[in-house]
């Protein structure tokens, strides 16, 4: 049996595109985003004309939609408590506990929605590599695949949620010192802004099939990295303005701390809303 044409694209070692041309002239592309998110691939008859979506069974899809629904509603919950306990402290009473309480809420919400989108990567319908068709995956809660562009996104999300939280729970701490609390609060959050970031050039890659971003207006699933994106670099900004004077032991900008925070918590409940959109 004459085997189909096979071609690989994908930014450096990582493949993100799979082309299948089959001898009878159908066409079958397999993008790693696509099949995780709606478990379909584009398939394209010999008159280039026709575009038909091969699917994953009832079962894999039905995992899917769960996923997407658990990880969808953690970011949207996580984001708009973020941008609560933010307006709290621009806004409200001043009481540091009360918007930290808020923050480490969302944070548990942030730690949900990161460790779900790994699973939708673990569990996600593979293909066959010769015939351009899926196959089911079984169920796994842990995997390690470096090599795959998509697992090494969402891990990098995932253990920059964690991260936070580290962030999250070291502001509780009361009496700490100018050094300490630049140390305990302030290294942590850094570090999770930067591995957010990651993660999101990351997804742009996977997206764009290639290592650097792209332009694809008519993608939801570009939008979503977009958005967050840009949630990502407010965090950033807003980490930045939070570091501690050692000599006075106040922020750089109290203002740009809290209205980075706000308006990047924003972005990720919006691009969590829009997530739940992206399913089979």
């Amino acid at each position: 049996m004459e085997q189909p044409e096979q071609r690989a694209e994908g930014a450096g070692p990582f493949t993100t595109r799979l082309t299948w041309h089959r001898p009878g002239g159908e066409t079958v592309v397999w993008e790693s985003r696509l099949a995780r998110r709606r478990g379909s691939m584009a398939v394209q008859g010999p008159e280039g004309t026709v575009t038909t979506s091969s699917t994953a069974d009832a079962g894999t899809l039905d995992r899917l939609r769960r996923l997407n629904a658990l990880a969808s509603g953690a970011f949207f919950i996580g984001g708009a408590l973020f941008a609560l306990g933010a307006a709290v402290a621009q806004f409200g009473s001043g009481d540091a506990m009360e918007s930290a309480s808020i923050y480490f809420a969302g944070g548990l919400f942030f730690n949900a929605g990161g460790y779900t989108s790994l699973l939708q990567v673990l569990n996600a319908p593979r293909h066959s590599p010769e015939e351009g068709t899926f196959r089911a995956a079984g169920w796994r809660w842990w995997g390690y695949e470096p090599m795959r562009l998509d697992w090494l996104s969402t891990f990098v999300l995932f253990v920059g949620t964690l991260v936070f939280g580290i962030n999250l729970l070291d502001s509780f701490l009361q009496g700490l010192t100018a050094e300490q609390t630049n140390r305990l609060i302030w290294a942590p959050d850094m570090i999770g802004c930067l591995l957010f970031l990651i993660s999101g050039h990351l997804a742009f890659a996977e997206i764009c099939h290639r290592p650097w971003p792209c332009l694809r207006s008519r993608s939801l699933g570009w939008w979503i990295v977009a958005v967050n994106q840009f949630g990502s670099a407010l965090f950033m900004f807003s980490a930045l303005a939070a570091y501690t004077r050692p000599v006075t032991g106040s922020l750089i900008n109290t203002d740009i701390a809290n209205w980075g925070t706000l308006l990047g918590a924003l972005c990720f409940s919006i691009g969590g809303a829009l997530q739940a959109f992206e399913r089979p």
